[in-house]
């Protein structure tokens, strides 16, 4: 039987193994984390499971709502009224309806009305090649003005890619301007988002249950410390725990032998396990760059705001956006507690990955007062903080010709990861497609 092992056990990583074990191949999921999800996974807050970093769907995610659907999950699927709103000089402004442009007072009628007009392009733009050349900022000063930039989008990108805004593809924007739009009814005036009952825990844990159910094996954590290869082909891994060395009483071995390997691994570290990749390929993977993902949890006594979904239109915040989860999913499930997600996005220079968890709280405090003057910090129950080296590749212009394949130069040695995912961003949906479009390429070299 052919075997197959796959580094990592997101999202990706689950769903690639759930295809290929449905195809009839031997496969081996490792995760160095000692639990399953990745970007998607979990902790336990009162009687519940909460996301790490903040997930919903959309309407239009389709290859998820269709693994749901195989899986039997899909009672599960819940769909929820969602609020968007603004926060721009001291001011929460909502942004759903457009009603609520037409109220948007930090810019003039005639900027409105070229806002709506430019999410109505947008929204019925398919060509995405035709804006990869053209940076977001030049493209919205462009069709829009630079007022538009100024108020909304300039803090929104510098606030996400810091230094490197200005660099960022206009075909980004587009990508989240039309999925965005998807979760809308036909009138524009709500919005519904998806959410599993239980937690995005309920799929990772369905997809690793029919991966054992057709023999497939999942160990967690458990590091691939280098992939073998001989005269140019893989011939497995070398693994080591992800904290001590592996002896005698321990069930995993020091290296296992397979046909092919799928890495879901960012970049940076897909270069560290297989030192032996081709220098183009190599070079193609330096060229990516990250930012840091910050992820502030906030367990309150008391609501923050009534929006779901809280972009920061101001620069002198230390962060982008504010997600209260529990103005999507009811307090009720958390043991009456409000949930607040705080997220920010950094480069790995950034002073503040210096800071432990309970300094980066305090940090925010003055700016969450600012968001609700009422906001006191004894509010705050409990809080974590998690960060992501990898949270978010930097889509510049030209980015399709610098992403590398998914075949790479080393015999039945595979990379699936988010730098690949493209013209979209990051999120549950893509990364299921992306699971499916590896397996199949695996699939097709049998």
């Amino acid at each position: 039987m052919t075997k197959i092992t796959v580094i990592g056990g997101g999202i990706t990583g689950l769903t690639a193994a759930y295809e290929l074990s449905k195809s009839g191949f031997q496969v081996t999921v490792i995760e160095q984390d000692e639990n399953l999800g990745g970007q998607a996974g979990t902790f336990r807050l009162e009687n519940a499971l909460l996301e790490k970093y903040y997930h919903h769907l959309f309407s239009s995610d389709a290859h998820i709502i269709g693994l749901i659907d195989e899986l039997g999950l899909r009672g599960k699927l819940l769909w929820l009224d969602s609020r968007t709103g603004v926060f721009h000089k001291g001011r929460i402004y909502p942004f759903v309806s457009p009603v609520d442009l037409l109220r948007f007072e930090p810019l003039s009628i005639a900027d409105r009305v070229r806002l709506g007009l430019m999410y109505l392009r947008l929204r019925r733009f398919k060509d995405w090649h035709r804006l990869e050349q053209i940076t977001a900022r030049d493209w919205v000063i462009h069709h829009g003005s630079r007022r538009i930039y100024d108020v909304l989008w300039g803090p929104l990108l510098r606030g996400k890619f810091a230094e490197a805004a200005d660099e960022v593809s206009m075909t980004w924007l587009w990508g989240k301007i039309s999925l965005r739009g998807s979760s809308r009814s036909r009138d524009m005036t709500r919005e519904k988002l998806g959410y599993l009952a239980g937690s995005f825990q309920v799929i990772i844990d369905a997809l690793a249950q029919a991966v054992r159910d057709r023999g497939g094996e999942i160990w967690t954590g458990v590091r691939a410390k280098r992939v073998l290869v001989e005269g140019n082909r893989v011939q497995g891994l070398e693994l080591e725990p992800a904290n001590g060395s592996i002896d005698a009483a321990t069930p995993v071995p020091r290296a296992i032998h397979c046909d092919s390997v799928i890495a879901t691994v960012p970049s940076h570290t897909f270069l560290k396990i297989v030192p032996e990749i081709p220098e183009r390929y190599a070079d193609k993977l330096r060229k990516v760059r990250y930012q840091v993902a910050i992820c502030v949890i906030l367990e309150l006594a008391r609501s923050l705001s009534r929006i779901y979904w809280l972009n920061i239109s101001e620069e002198s915040f230390p962060f982008v956006g504010v997600i209260e989860h529990t103005n999507l999913v009811p307090p009720s499930e958390y043991g009456g507690n409000n949930v607040v997600y705080v997220t920010n996005y950094v480069s790995p220079s950034d002073p503040i990955l210096g800071l432990a968890a309970d300094e980066v709280v305090r940090s925010y405090l003055p700016f969450l007062r600012k968001i609700n003057a009422s906001f006191e910090e004894s509010w705050i129950r409990s809080y974590r903080v998690y960060r992501d080296e990898s949270g978010q590749p930097i889509v510049v212009t030209g980015y399709s010709e610098e992403i590398p394949s998914h075949e790479t130069p080393v015999a039945g040695l595979y990379l699936a990861n988010t730098t690949q995912i493209y013209p979209e961003d990051r999120g549950t949906n893509y990364s299921v497609r992306l699971g499916q479009d590896i397996s199949a390429i695996v699939r097709s070299a049998f």
